[in-house]
């Protein structure tokens, strides 16, 4: 039996003798998962947490973005610095 308490959804499951555990249908819509997709596990205090693939990617780059100031792009300081270094390599075998 599922129960939904605000945005938190419970329901109770069995583990079976394979070790399987069947995810309610309504807990899987709402994670956004489909059959095949890849899940992440974590245990810490003898509690089991699952998130998709996808979702904790996303989490780690929402973490990640509050790092990097406003208007700062990684990817175009790491071109500019790759380019340089291609300069400096260009400049050395020339001399």
């Amino acid at each position: 039996m599922e129960v939904a308490v605000g945005n938190v959804l419970r329901a109770n499951a069995r583990l079976n003798e394979n070790g399987r555990v069947v995810i309610p249908a309504e807990m899987r819509k709402r994670m956004g998962l489909s059959a095949g997709d890849t899940l992440c596990l974590r245990v810490v205090d003898g509690v089991l947490t699952m998130e998709s693939h996808r979702a904790r990617i996303r989490r780690i780059q929402e973490s990640m973005r509050q790092l990097i100031p406003p208007g700062r792009c990684l990817s175009d300081e790491l071109i500019a610095d790759r380019r340089e270094e291609a300069r400096s390599e260009m400049e050395e075998t020339v001399e």
